[in-house]
């Protein structure tokens, strides 16, 4: 082999070393914080639009994430990152999980966890790659970790 041909060949295994086993869903990873001071990807939660707002809530007895089922349509919305908005709107600290339950054991799964106090609220950006490619079906679970008689929710998403 002459001098260019190894250099070539030389380039190709350094640049196939250095690729990544990371996978789509890992792109942007899920990010949590506060409106003024979190961002998904780059992009300040604040100029991005809230897909869907979720809250603690209690009736009676009952303790919930409200509301039970999220739709978000992909096919009418632009590639950017979604975010949701959180609240604990009942008098205890709740915790919020959202995740593919049905594929809650692999390494790759997408997972938000957040522990919210009382009025407190917070946003959820995930990129859009992470939804699709962390889940096996259209359906995110969501539930209150902390408490699990607690009622949880899902969101829906038509790709």
């Amino acid at each position: 082999m002459g001098k260019t041909m190894v250099a070539v060949f030389f380039g190709l295994v350094i640049l196939m070393a250095g690729a990544s086993g990371a996978y789509a869903h890992q792109a942007g990873g899920v990010e949590i914080g506060d409106l003024e001071t979190g961002s998904v990807v780059g992009q300040p939660f604040k100029e991005l639009v809230v897909d869907g707002e979720l809250f603690a809530v209690e009736i009676g007895n009952l303790k919930a994430w409200y509301p039970p089922v999220t739709v978000i349509d992909f096919k009418v919305r632009p590639g950017r990152p979604v975010v949701l908005k959180v609240t604990n709107s009942s008098t205890a600290e709740h915790g919020f999980q959202m995740t593919d339950a049905t594929n809650v054991g692999s390494p790759f799964v997408m997972k938000a966890e957040v522990v919210l106090k009382p009025g407190e609220t917070k946003y959820i950006g995930v990129p859009t790659s992470d939804m699709f490619y962390a889940t096996q079906g259209n359906t995110l679970s969501y539930r209150c970790h902390l408490h699990p008689a607690h009622v949880g929710g899902k969101i829906l998403m038509i790709k």
